[in-house]
């Protein structure tokens, strides 16, 4: 190759490479894709953080960010999780997604993340004012539903709102179990004077848990009405303990979130009903707010992202069966 030419080569390049520069910085070149966008859920075990792993998977394809999927296989595994959101943040993302385990554990965590990225909140909150937006279900809201569908099971049972229930709490000091705690209590007292609370316990996170806990209950309060499990691995436990006993037109219980066993159990009658939220809108919304907070855009501080009781009578109607049944895949 001739000098004269190597020289042109090298003026040729040097233009194109520089004006793939210019275009790198146009307004017009497309910021999402070199976006990456972490999640993190409590447990990526668990069939409702595969939902809302799921709707953040969606968002990324039609956003064009790319959204790693990360989180922990327990709830309980707060420690773990906190290791997940240093190492994500570290990674320097545009912004990153999380689901806090514990309220009260994560907060000094959140807040030196945010020092570093912008963090958005799903489903649970924690000790810290450093979220850039927070999406969830209005927590407290839900366990009035919860309430309101405890009592209607109950007077269609026996024809009065009024006996002996429980509440099983799956972990404690988690944020969102402990506003629909919160709520239900608070709903039992001003509506439904005629129940009387003769259990408050919290479990350890496991459906074994809830299952034992369910059974010594059923020995020790032969008068119970009612339960309410304020998530979905105590919803599993207690209507396994209440299919293995029989008792499903004796006690009448309510969940909360839903997966294969617990819709078998609302069809079978184990379960009066559940309280379902809408995971998936959760995982594609934190991710699509997410982008826009990293290109500095407006967002809510907060977004209530919505529950309904599904029982077996409103089951198979489209807007139920739309959330019964999310695209996981």
């Amino acid at each position: 190759m001739s000098i004269l030419k190597s020289s042109l080569t090298r003026r040729a390049f040097t233009a194109l490479a520089g004006a793939a520069m210019i275009a790198g910085m146009s307004p017009v070149a497309s910021f999402a894709q070199d976006v990456t966008i972490p999640i993190i859920v409590k447990d990526t075990t668990s069939f409702y953080w595969q939902i809302v792993l799921a709707g953040a998977r969606a968002a990324g394809k039609d956003l064009g960010v790319n959204v790693p999927e990360l989180g922990a296989q327990s709830e309980s595994d707060i420690n773990g999780q906190i290791s997940i959101l240093e190492n994500a943040v570290a990674g320097a993302p545009a912004a990153v997604v999380i689901s806090p385990t514990e309220f009260k554990a994560l907060g000094k965590p959140i807040d030196e993340a945010a020092k570093a990225v912008p963090i958005i909140g799903i489903d649970s909150g924690a000790d810290s004012k450093a979220f850039s937006s927070f999406l969830t279900t209005d927590n407290v809201q839900g366990g009035r539903i919860a309430a309101d569908g405890l009592a209607a099971a109950v007077k269609e049972m026996s024809g009065k709102e009024e006996g002996e229930i429980a509440i099983i709490t799956s972990l404690p000091g988690v944020g969102s179990l402990d506003q629909r705690r919160e709520g239900f209590l608070d709903q039992v007292k001003t509506k439904y004077p005629g129940f009387k609370v003769v259990v408050d316990k919290y479990a350890d996170g496991q459906a074994t848990t809830g299952l034992n806990i369910m059974t010594d209950l059923i020995t020790a309060n032969p008068n119970l009405v009612g339960v309410f499990a304020s998530n979905l691995i105590m919803a599993q436990g207690i209507g396994q303990a209440i299919a293995e006993n029989k008792l499903g037109d004796k006690i009448k219980v309510i969940g909360f979130d839903s997966d294969d066993k617990t819709v078998g159990f609302l069809k079978e009658g184990v379960l009066a009903g559940l309280v379902v939220q809408d995971p998936y809108r959760m995982g594609y919304d934190g991710v699509k707010t997410a982008l826009a907070v990293s290109k500095k855009e407006k967002v809510e501080a907060n977004v209530d992202t919505g529950a309904n009781l599904v029982t077996k009578a409103n089951m198979a109607e489209p807007k139920i069966d739309a959330l019964l049944n999310p695209k996981v895949k």
